[in-house]
């Protein structure tokens, strides 16, 4: 069973939930500010990491080597910076929490302190 994916975001963050068509473009990085203007940061785990897999799936309706040929494309013709990869839920919780504007995702049976949760619209 796969786990399920949760969005996270920076308590700076002015927001409470999300589009499907926001987060697909965040994560395609189409979008790098928030509502407001504020930078958006994007966190992502290993494009092997099962959650990576669900989140990719489930959230973006993307599988995760799309979104790397996404991410290497924007990033090498300098369009873009590929998102910031974290080695496990752990760091992507932290960076998170420590970082304005930032997004990122965990499993849904982790613990969120200091951060908040978006639901998708």
């Amino acid at each position: 069973m796969l786990a399920m994916a949760e969005i996270i975001v920076n308590p700076s963050v002015n927001a409470h939930s999300i589009s499907p068509a926001s987060l697909r473009n965040i994560y395609t990085l189409r979008q790098t500010t928030w509502p407001g203007g504020q930078t958006i940061v994007v966190f992502v785990l290993p494009d092997n990491h099962p959650v990576h897999e669900t989140f990719a799936k489930e959230k973006l309706g993307l599988y995760p080597y799309r979104l790397r040929q996404i991410w290497d494309r924007l990033s090498y013709s300098g369009m873009a910076s590929a998102p910031i990869e974290v080695k496990d839920e752990n760091e992507m919780r932290a960076r998170v929490r420590a970082t304005p504007g930032a997004i990122g995702y965990t499993s849904k049976d982790t613990s969120h302190d200091g951060i908040k949760t978006l639901t998708l619209e």
